[in-house]
C-alpha cells in the first residue's frame, strides 16, 4: 500500500524527473548509443553484469533492450525463473551481445543466476565478484553451495581488459521492494559494499514492474515521473543500497506486448545510456589504476 496519507493526490503536479517521450527521443537515444566507443582502443566491448533476485526481470530487461534496438519483440534470453519462483538449480554464466542490423553495439551483457534470500541458494556472491574481475568464462554452471575455484575449467586465470566488467546493474522489481531489512536487499548491500571497497565499480539499479505499484502509471505509463509511489520506491531503494537516486531507473519491461512501444523504449534506453557512460568512465580510471599498480610491482623493494 502507498504511504501517502488518505486523500492526498497520488501524483506531483510537475514531474520529479524530466523526460521527453516519443519516437524522436528514442531515435536520438539510439544514435547516441551507437556513437559511444570504449574509451581505450584495445577494449573490445563495455561489459556489464546484470544481478538481482530470481523473478525480478533480469532476462526481460535484456530482452527489452534488444526489443528497443530491433523495433520488435525478441526473446534472446529465457526467463531465469517460473512466475517469480526460485532460480533453476543450476544456471550458466552467459553473455549477450547487442547490435542493430549488422552493426555491433559497444555493450555486452553478462547474466548470472538469480539471488535468493537463503544461504546456499541462488548465485553465490563470491561468483559475482569473480565474474566482475573477468575470472569466469562464458558457459560456467553456477553452484549455489560453493563459488568457482581456480581449478575449474571455466576459471579464467589470465583475464584481459575485455573480460572484465565495468558496470554492475541490479534489477529489482518495484512490487517486491518492501523493507530495508529485506534479506535480499541485505545481500545486495553486502555485495555493493564489497565491490565499492575493493573495485570501485559503478553501480546502477533498474527498477522493473513500476506499473504494478501505482494505478496511475498502470493506466498511463507516461505519468511514471509524476507518481509519488514510484518516487517512494526509488527513495527506499536508494537508502537501502546506498546508491544515489540518479543511478536508479524505473522501467517497464516488455511482457505481454506483441509490438514495440516507443515510450517504453525511451525509459529503457535512458537507463542503458547512463549504464554505458558510467562503464566507459570507469574504464579509464580502472586502466590508470592498473598501470600504477604494475609500475609499483616492478619497482625494486627496499631492503
Amino acid at each position: 500500500m502507498s504511504t501517502n496519507p488518505a486523500g492526498e493526490a497520488p501524483e506531483f503536479q510537475t514531474p520529479w524527473r524530466a523526460v521527453t517521450w516519443g519516437k524522436g527521443k528514442k531515435d536520438s537515444l539510439i544514435l547516441g548509443i551507437r556513437q559511444i566507443q570504449p574509451s581505450i582502443t584495445n577494449l573490445k566491448c563495455l561489459r556489464v553484469i546484470v544481478v538481482g533476485p530470481s523473478g525480478s526481470g533480469k532476462s526481460s530487461f535484456i530482452n527489452s533492450v534488444n526489443n528497443a534496438f530491433q523495433g520488435r519483440i525478441t526473446s534472446n534470453v529465457f526467463s531465469d525463473s517460473a512466475a517469480g519462483g526460485e532460480s533453476y538449480t543450476r544456471e550458466q554464466y552467459r553473455e549477450f551481445k547487442m547490435k542493430i542490423g549488422n552493426s555491433k553495439l559497444p555493450i555486452v551483457f553478462n547474466y548470472v543466476m538469480g539471488l535468493e534470500a537463503e544461504d546456499k541458494k541462488g548465485c553465490h556472491p563470491d561468483d559475482i565478484i569473480q565474474a566482475i574481475n573477468g575470472n569466469i568464462k562464458n558457459g560456467y554452471e553456477f553452484n549455489p553451495e560453493k563459488p568457482i575455484s581456480p581449478e575449474d575449467p571455466y576459471y579464467n586465470k589470465d583475464p584481459d581488459l575485455s573480460d572484465e566488467v565495468y558496470c554492475l546493474v541490479y534489477v529489482l522489481a518495484a512490487d517486491k521492494v518492501k523493507l530495508a531489512q529485506d534479506d535480499i536487499l541485505k545481500k545486495l548491500r553486502n555485495i555493493r559494499l564489497k565491490i565499492t571497497k575493493t573495485i570501485g565499480l559503478p553501480q546502477v539499479v533498474v527498477m522493473t514492474n513500476v506499473d504494478q505499484v501505482c494505478p496511475v502509471v498502470k493506466n498511463n505509463f507516461l505519468r511514471v515521473y509524476h507518481s509519488k509511489r514510484i518516487k517512494e520506491k526509488l527513495e527506499l531503494c536508494s537508502s537501502s543500497l546506498g546508491l544515489p537516486m540518479c543511478h536508479i531507473f524505473p522501467v517497464k519491461n516488455y511482457h505481454e506486448e506483441i509490438e514495440s512501444n516507443d515510450n517504453l523504449d525511451v525509459l529503457i534506453l535512458q537507463a542503458l545510456t547512463q549504464i554505458i557512460q558510467l562503464a566507459n568512465d570507469h574504464v579509464e580510471i580502472h586502466v590508470e589504476n592498473k598501470d600504477t599498480q604494475n609500475v609499483r610491482e616492478k619497482q625494486p623493494k627496499s631492503e
